[in-house]
């Protein structure tokens, strides 16, 4: 079983990623309108009109679960949740604990919503899904896009007055959300997925490389921008979430633990602990994912036990850094 993907509106279940050196690949998201406050741009910020269609464990996903929880948005943008494994029709609607239907379009597989939007669609079907009940289209499943939006384009209606892009941090945040993509949030993916020893030397020394500099950043501020949560440190925590629970073992991430880095485990602990945060957080449905939907990676598709990690540990952070630290800009 591979990846699926859309060809002219068909589904096919076996699509490989890597090019000819081996690399992992990772397709452009194809859906890019934007939702804006006045309306502009066709797609109004309004309550009850915008529906998610997510899974607990992708990172890019969980990424929008977290802002819209601390924006204060889980009344005004309802939610559905797919299963965490991925079978031969990619993500699906069932009953497993702690997913949601698709009580918005009834689909039992994320590729009828594409295919919902754009019969003819071709691409991969991924998530998150930014849904527009109200126009039946996709509005954007970009998750950097969708996380800008919900934070900035919905403030008027969200019941949080979180800003996690203030306008004199917003070059900064850009920058740092740039940063760490390529070597972090991608590069776990670039190392798991490589089928050649270079591509997968490259990305682990890449992956490693970024994480000592933030390592060392992180022992002068709080936060990536400083002493202020935002965009940035919401991508850079998904990752890292994930890293001793999966990547360090699936995608022989294995040069060291988050757990092995004082200052980014503490960070960890930092924002797991934010009000608001943890709820979005499911550690079981991450590993059934990854263990069980990569059987070229895991072929005997077992889900081990551990690691054992305490994310509600005494992290101390907040003591440590004082609110009126300035931004770093980020340093690639």
């Amino acid at each position: 079983m591979g990846l699926g993907i859309l060809v002219d509106g068909r589904w096919v279940s076996d699509r490989d990623q890597e090019d000819k050196q081996g690399r992992f690949v990772r397709p452009d998201t194809t859906f890019r309108n934007r939702i804006t406050a006045d309306g502009s741009s066709g797609y109004k910020a309004e309550p009850g009109r915008y529906h998610l269609y997510v899974s607990l464990a992708c990172p890019w996903a969980h990424r929008t679960l977290i802002v819209r929880a601390l924006s204060g948005l889980t009344e005004a943008i309802s939610v559905s949740v797919v299963d965490p494994v991925i079978e031969d029709n990619g993500w699906e609607f069932s009953d497993a604990p702690g997913t949601i239907p698709d009580e918005v379009n009834q689909a039992h597989y994320l590729w009828e919503i594409y295919t919902k939007a754009e019969p003819d669609y071709s691409g991969r079907v991924t998530v998150p899904v930014l849904w527009d009940k109200q126009t039946q289209a996709i509005v954007n499943n970009e998750s950097r896009d969708i996380i800008r939006m919900l934070d900035t384009e919905f403030r008027s209606i969200a019941t949080a007055t979180v800003d996690l892009c203030p306008e004199a941090l917003e070059s900064a945040i850009d920058e740092t959300i740039t940063a760490i993509y390529q070597p972090i949030n991608n590069g776990v993916y670039r190392a798991g997925f490589a089928t050649h020893q270079h591509a997968y030397e490259e990305a682990v020394s890449d992956l490693f490389d970024a994480l000592d500099h933030w390592e060392t950043l992180l022992g002068n501020q709080r936060y990536l921008c400083g002493n202020a949560l935002t965009e940035a440190d919401v991508c850079m925590f998904t990752t890292l979430l994930r890293f001793d629970v999966v990547y360090y073992t699936h995608f022989k991430c294995n040069l060291r633990r988050i757990i092995d880095y004082p200052n980014l485990w503490g960070y960890l602990r930092d924002i797991y602990q934010h009000p608001g945060v943890r709820e979005t957080c499911n550690i079981d449905h991450i590993k059934q994912h990854y263990f069980k939907s990569h059987p070229k990676v895991n072929p005997t598709r077992i889900v081990p036990k551990g690691p054992v990690i305490d994310f509600e540990a005494h992290q101390g952070r907040d003591r440590l850094f004082s609110p009126q630290a300035q931004a770093t800009p980020a340093v690639t």
